[in-house]
């Protein structure tokens, strides 16, 4: 292992993985060896996949069920889970939900609404916040924020959405601000566009013929595992577009120009906030 180079994750905590995304991602773990805990708002379908991954090879998996949004689930899911399978080393925040309406913001039920953003945004603060503590105080950890394109640019609808995943984007870079010194590295995952109950349910996807391949997500997932993304901590990568390669010999390229982060973009040189 080179001088500087991280141990590779051991204990992984995927949420929202009873079905979709999130199941998939913790099967990839746990072929790749990991031990995995599974959260979702019920514990019943969370059974099948952790049996499904410990026939895929996990060395252990347990579950917890939790409502992401309520600070008391969250809190008592990263125990039960650190009691079996020890320190989570790995979070992967992918649990989420979108509007059911394709409205301008204006339009939009706002008790919705705001059930998105908690769900989006208050429910991966509250794992980052119960899971990095044991990470800082071990020296290293790993925190996947699964994020979207409509974080990046503006839309018409999805406005909630939208405001979730930005800031999570957010809260990416104040975890590799405070915590890249102790030896925690945190990284926006967007799958594109990957055949689930959510997109599914999305007019604007009614017309589609070409997804992404899930395992183009997944793969990314099991490269940050592994530790092979860490030059790229805090930046945003999307599955079915990004050649890792090409990213990892751009990294210094990439860190030089603080690029794949949420910026401020000035209009020129003289721009005072430039």
């Amino acid at each position: 292992m080179p001088e500087n180079a991280r141990p590779e994750s051991r204990v992984a905590l995927v949420t929202g993985a009873s079905r979709g995304i999130g199941r998939e991602v913790a099967l990839a773990l746990a072929r790749s060896g990991l031990a995995v805990g599974l959260t979702a708002r019920s514990a019943k379908p969370l059974e099948k996949v952790r049996e499904d991954c410990l026939e895929a090879g996990a060395p252990a998996a347990a579950v917890a069920a939790a409502d992401v949004t309520r600070p008391a689930h969250v809190t008592n899911a990263v125990e039960r889970i650190t009691s079996e399978l020890g320190p989570v080393d790995l979070l992967v925040n992918n649990a989420g939900r979108i509007e059911s309406d394709e409205v301008p913001v204006w339009e939009s039920d706002p008790d919705e609404w705001w059930s998105v953003v908690e769900t989006d945004l208050h429910g991966p603060y509250l794992f980052c916040r119960a899971v990095l503590p044991a990470m800082v105080e071990a020296g290293h950890g790993r925190v996947v924020n699964v994020t979207t394109g409509a974080a990046v640019r503006d839309s018409a609808i999805y406005s909630a959405y939208g405001v979730a995943k930005t800031g999570l984007l957010r809260l990416t870079g104040s975890i590799v601000a405070a915590g890249a010194d102790a030896g925690i590295t945190a990284f926006d995952l967007a799958p594109g566009v990957v055949v689930t109950d959510m997109t599914r349910s999305m007019a604007m996807h009614d017309d589609r013929t070409s997804w992404t391949p899930v395992e183009e997500f997944t793969d990314l997932v099991v490269a940050v595992a592994r530790g092979r993304l860490d030059p790229l901590s805090g930046r945003y990568l999307r599955a079915g577009t990004d050649n890792v390669d090409d990213l990892l010999a751009a990294a210094g390229d990439l860190a030089r120009a603080d690029a794949r982060t949420l910026r401020l973009r000035p209009y020129g040189t003289g721009d005072p906030l430039a």
